[in-house]
């Protein structure tokens, strides 16, 4: 998928905004060049690739491979404001965070169980053209008390790719009936009003 982007001096992101563009810096170990690039354009793109695929990022004409690798969002009105794209080279391995994608219904919730969901990502290094773009895993043969681990995922991937989590990490669990009342009415016994503060946003380049 390619994004369309212009070289930008650092500062003056005002006057970007308002022109219906957010700032955005493109970078890797040899590289280090403020952009800017159309905010819907750029919302439609990390909506349908996220921070998990290589995307074709046109720099005045020059074609540059780069991931998102972060996204500043304004928290009221839930826009993006600023990004990092990170410049890929072919033969050199990144790091993402790939989403685990449930498929199914777990046999075990038919019983009476309840699906405890620990992870929806895994973070893995592997080479560029070797991305996958989600991981689909099949829940629908897990009954009461089975559960699935980071190291289930490696059946997943390409053979190159090398996952950085903790492989004994649990992605998801059937609980039995039982514990997962005992786990609700523990929550709610513990539970207390969370106070969420409205900091300002950090500054841009």
């Amino acid at each position: 998928m390619k994004l369309e982007a212009s070289k930008r001096a650092a500062g003056a992101v005002g006057a970007l905004r308002r022109a219906g563009r957010m700032p955005a810096i493109v970078y890797n170990d040899h590289l280090n060049q403020p952009i800017s690039v159309d905010l819907k354009a750029f919302d439609r793109v990390f909506r349908s690739q996220g921070t998990s695929s290589v995307i074709d990022l046109e720099v005045d004409g020059e074609v540059v491979q780069a991931l998102v690798k972060a996204v500043q969002m304004d928290k009221r009105r839930r826009l993006p404001q600023h990004a990092d794209f990170y410049a890929v080279t072919a033969n050199q391995p990144v790091t993402v965070y790939l989403p685990v994608e449930l498929i199914g219904v777990a046999i075990g919730t038919r019983d009476g169980g309840q699906l405890d969901v620990q992870r929806r990502e895994v973070h893995i290094s592997v080479l560029p053209r070797l991305i996958p773009g989600t991981i689909e895993i099949d829940i629908s043969g897990l009954a009461i008390g089975d559960s699935l681990h980071v190291r289930d995922l490696q059946a997943f991937l390409p053979a190159e790719a090398e996952i950085l989590d903790d492989l004994d990490l649990a992605i998801v669990a059937v609980v039995p009936p039982r514990l997962a009342v005992e786990d609700e009415e523990e929550v709610e016994e513990e539970a207390e009003p969370e106070v969420i503060s409205k900091g300002a946003e950090d500054d841009e380049d």
